[in-house]
């Protein structure tokens, strides 16, 4: 039997028409037999963005949006205006699904628990007591991926080329780190601060936006020194598809893959909250890469290649 609710639900952010999370979710609403739709809804940082912020919410709150995605740059101008957060997402300090329940807003995370998931189907299974991973970047993804993995139990090693903000990053989620086997550090992203961290690596996860389009030829991992051996790569930039880091890894004879499943995984938490429904993932994952061959292929054929 047809499922007979309607779902109203939206990404919030600047800038978003690129974004690709209203084919997830589309997909997800039509595999599940429910109506709905996910709209785009972008607020420019201006001096008029805390009054739409408050005006979109307040759709959310009388029950005609269902289901609230956020994205840069309010994952934290947000917080004030919501009635509670998950503790996920006040350790994080960062919102990006948003939902009314029992009529408050509350704030969540799904980035961290989509990182995670997304990783270890992607290792085929996860990791050793003694693990240890260096993050690249010490912003909001970052954030995001170093809570995930210490709840795990890696060892985390933060690199970044703010050494000040990824000091920052390690202070407040040292709370995390203190459990027995994980560990966390916080390092310059330089070839000689590296050295003393790529011989044990087991994992190199890339948070910061270099390689995304249209700078695809940017790379975070310091040319001077060869990526570890039997190291596996997470980039989580998506677009283009096979990242320049990726590439790398793969031509070296590593594993290696980009973030789209962690797109589908966090968009998949979001969409159960929501709708109270088992996500449907192969659907969602199947219709993301549709979609991005599609859109590749185009881009092929206007640039003539």
């Amino acid at each position: 039997m047809k499922d007979s609710r309607y779902f109203n639900l939206g990404l919030l952010g600047w800038p978003v028409e690129h974004s690709l999370s209203p084919v997830i979710h589309q997909a997800a609403l039509e595999a599940v037999g429910l109506s709905g739709q996910y709209r785009l809804y972008p607020n420019p940082p201006t001096s008029e963005m805390i009054i739409k912020l408050k005006e979109i919410l307040e759709e959310l709150r009388c029950g005609n949006l269902h289901g609230l995605n956020v994205t840069i740059p309010h994952k934290q101008t947000v917080i004030p205006l919501l009635d509670d957060l998950t503790s996920t997402a006040r350790a994080i300090g960062a919102v990006n699904v948003i939902s009314l329940q029992e009529g408050r807003l509350i704030g969540d995370n799904t980035d961290a628990p989509g990182f995670l998931a997304d990783l270890e189907r992607s290792m085929n299974g996860g990791h050793s007591g003694q693990s240890r991973a260096i993050v690249l970047g010490a912003g909001g993804a970052a954030r995001a991926v170093v809570y995930a993995l210490l709840k795990a139990g890696w060892k985390v090693c933060v690199a970044s080329r703010r050494p000040k903000q990824a000091q920052e990053l390690i202070k407040e989620l040292s709370t995390i780190s203190s459990k027995p086997g994980t560990s966390v550090a916080a390092i310059s992203l330089t070839p000689s601060s590296l050295k003393s961290y790529v011989s044990d690596c087991d994992l190199v996860v890339n948070a910061t936006p270099l390689g995304m389009s249209p700078h695809v030829d940017a790379i975070p991992w310091p040319q001077q020194i060869p990526l570890p051996a039997g190291v596996f790569i997470y980039d989580l930039v998506y677009n283009p598809p096979e990242t320049a880091l990726v590439r790398l890894a793969r031509s070296a004879g590593l594993a290696a893959t980009t973030g789209l499943g962690m797109l589908v995984e966090q968009a998949a938490l979001a969409f159960e909250q929501w709708t109270g429904l088992d996500a449907p993932r192969s659907a969602m994952r199947a219709a993301l890469t549709a979609f991005v061959q599609r859109r590749d292929d185009q881009s092929i054929k206007q640039h003539g290649g």
